[in-house]
């Protein structure tokens, strides 16, 4: 993906990622997530949306497309909007990134955030509020038709999915990771300091990063490079791989020129053309 592209060549080359969010205050997520996607060589991105907040994704988006969805009182995903949903992503969609911003209080929403997950056979990431919502029924990961399933949780997050203290995930973070990425057959990305990444095989333990990327919108921003790459074709442990390092280079070039103290999650995707690009330049493609 990394490389110089082909001629010939149009955006439905390059993949179509889906990715489902957004609540109330919650909107920046999914705007992150998407331009995210783009500035990492997505062809397509579509936010599914609860219809009551499309007009704000359309004023705030300009390249990203939206798809609003029925909705509850809450203006959350409600029940109905699980089958308008699936068939977009049968029809459009290379990849799924569900979760950013959908929040977690409303028990339609989370039948919604099940019911995806459950049927869609597209290579999926469950990432911030979905991980809390499917906390409680870990057997839906087996369940799930997808094809390839990335969860992305933090510390906090990867307590409600196993019952450990934080404390303890973080003495043993390989360990935790390896362990529950193969139970439950998905990647697992552990994030924070010395990020980990397990197919519960193999482990990769990600160098980028530095502390100015402890930021709101930084996992969004993650999980939009991770769902563009997915989207483009490559594997679920290359996409997670790669999208964590990819994320941690770009905060890197950012807190050169902003500052760690500075630093906010927009800053990453205005620098992804500069990781980018140095990447092409670089051993990597050629690893690659």
């Amino acid at each position: 993906m990394i490389g110089k592209r082909k001629k010939d060549t149009h955006k439905g080359d390059y993949g179509h990622l889906f990715i489902l969010g957004g609540s109330p205050g919650l909107t920046g997520a999914v705007c992150l997530a998407g331009e995210a996607a783009m500035r990492s060589g997505c062809g397509l991105v579509t936010v599914g949306i609860p219809e009551g907040l499309n007009e704000i994704i359309e004023i705030k988006l300009t390249e990203v497309m939206s798809l609003p969805l029925p909705q509850t009182d809450k203006r959350t995903f409600s029940e109905e909007a699980i089958k308008p949903a699936l068939n977009f992503i049968n029809k459009r969609a290379d990849a799924v990134l569900i979760g950013p911003g959908i929040s977690t209080g409303i028990e339609e929403t989370h039948r919604f955030v099940e019911g995806i997950i459950k049927n869609t056979e597209r290579p999926l990431i469950i990432d911030a509020d979905a991980i809390k919502i499917i906390s409680t029924n870990l057997d839906i990961l087996k369940e799930s038709k997808s094809r390839g399933i990335i969860l992305t949780p933090h510390p906090g997050e990867m307590s409600y999915l196993t019952g450990m203290e934080i404390k303890e995930i973080q003495r043993n973070r390989e360990k935790v990771a390896e362990e529950f990425a193969k139970e439950y057959r998905v990647i697992l990305i552990l994030k924070g300091y010395r990020t980990v990444v397990t197919d519960g095989k193999e482990i990769y333990i990600n160098l980028t990063g530095n502390p100015g990327m402890a930021t709101a919108g930084s996992g969004d921003v993650l999980a939009g490079i991770i769902g563009g790459l997915l989207a483009q074709g490559d594997s679920a442990f290359e996409s997670a791989r790669d999208g964590v390092y990819i994320h941690g280079l770009a905060g890197d070039i950012a807190a050169k020129e902003f500052g760690e103290i500075s630093l906010i999650a927009s800053d990453i995707i205005k620098k992804l053309p500069s990781a980018f690009r140095y990447l092409a330049a670089s051993e990597f493609s050629k690893f690659r």
